[in-house]
This record gives structure tokens, sequence and C-alpha cells, in this order.
């Protein structure tokens, strides 16, 4: 029986852990198997021990935003090292489904469409990351209908969101979990003036979908390469 791990960043914050769990639930409930979630750092379990101890075949779906550290290092060294077959998957972002989540959020929190949004992402080092900020701007673009500008709370590369968020601007977090960045966004957008702060992306319906569909692709390549193989 194969069996399915979300793994996200991970966060102090027991709410924000729980968003994972809930993803993993859910998912697991669409998929018919047996479910977890698992985090990079500073919450447990520890996405390194889970697939350490797994003894079944695991499909693994990162509920990463973007490319980074954690996605070329971190998760395919714990990989590497697990005893039974694992299947690593892509960062979750960007995605039109993203934007879609987000673009429902912006709506529940007063935006109308088609005002200008800012597009704040936690922020990276990583040029990879970078783009992939950019990616998910254009995406919300799309879905949103409107013109969208994209900030962070640190790393390099995009401005930092107290440059680009405006007076009157409508803010989505690209943040998947709250935590100490949601928190950041939510202190410094309503500093810069923002009228409507998005809640973060979080357990929505379309993130929940998305999972299920990188995971069915996931096992659909496990199945055909063991067909293959016999």
């Amino acid at each position: 029986m194969t069996g399915l791990v979300v793994v996200a960043h991970g966060t102090r914050r027991l709410l924000g852990n729980a968003v994972a769990s809930i993803i993993a639930k859910q998912a697991g409930r669409r998929l018919r198997m047996e479910s977890r979630a698992a985090y990079v750092e500073l919450c447990e379990p520890l996405f390194a021990d889970v697939v350490a101890a797994t003894r079944q075949p695991t499909l693994v779906v990162p509920l990463l935003l973007s490319t980074g550290y954690h996605v070329r290092v971190d998760l395919p060294a714990a990989v590497a090292a697990a005893a039974a077959p694992v299947t690593l998957g892509a960062p979750l972002g960007p995605d039109p489904m993203l934007a879609s989540a987000q673009v429902s959020r912006l709506v529940a929190a007063g935006a109308s469409p088609g005002r200008p949004v800012v597009l704040v992402a936690a922020g990276s080092n990583d040029p990879a990351a970078r783009a992939d900020i950019e990616a998910a701007g254009t995406l919300l673009a799309d879905a949103w209908g409107g013109p969208v500008r994209v900030a962070t709370v640190s790393g390099s590369g995009a401005p930092a969101l107290d440059q680009v968020v405006r007076p009157g601007d409508a803010v989505s977090p690209y943040l998947l979990a709250p935590g100490f960045f949601s928190e950041a966004v939510r202190t410094r957008s309503a500093a810069a003036g923002a009228d409507v702060v998005a809640d973060v992306i979080g357990p929505h319906p379309d993130v929940v979908e998305l999972v299920v569909r990188r995971a069915s692709t996931l096992l659909a390549s496990t199945t055909g390469h063991r067909s293959h193989a016999g």
C-alpha cells in the first residue's frame, strides 16, 4: 500500500503547522491512501525522520511554494537515505490553482476584482526562487484580471513590501500558513496604507485538489515505471 506525505516548512506556531495536517488528511481521504504531514524544521515529525522510518512505498508532495535550498538539498537528501521507495514531487508553486486560491482569499477579505494587488512572498536569496515568485505574480494577475506587483518580506531580488505597497492596494500573502511571515505581511502592509490584506492561502479546496493531482501524477509515474521494469 502506497502512502502520502505532505511536507511543509514548519513553524513554531501550532495553527501554522495545522494547515499541513488538514491538507494531508483531506488529500489522503480523496486518494484513499494513508497520509500524514511532516516538516522540514521547527516542528515534529521532521520529514527526515518520517522517511527514514517508512517501510512502504511513499509519495511526497512538498507544500513549498517555490524552489529553494530545502527543495534542492534537504528533501532529496532525506529521500536518498530512506529504506523504502520514496518518490519526491516538485514544489507546490507556482501554479494556477494557488493563484485561484489567492483570488478566493482576496474576495473574502473584501477586495474588489481588478483593483491593484501586491503579492507578498517570504523571499529568498535563491535566483530560482525569485523567478518562481515572479511567475506566481503573473499567474495571480491572470486569475485576478488586474495589475499585480510582487514584493517580499525578506531576501534579495524582489523589492521589500514597504517599497511596493501603496495606499489603497490590496495585499495577497503568497504564504501557505500563518506564522511569523504572515504577521509581518499584515503589520507592514497596514503601515504602508494597504486597504485590504487577504488571509494566507491555507488549506483551501484548490490547494487540496492540487496536492491530489500531484500525488496522482507521482503514483502514475511509479506504477508505470514498475510495469515497464516488469
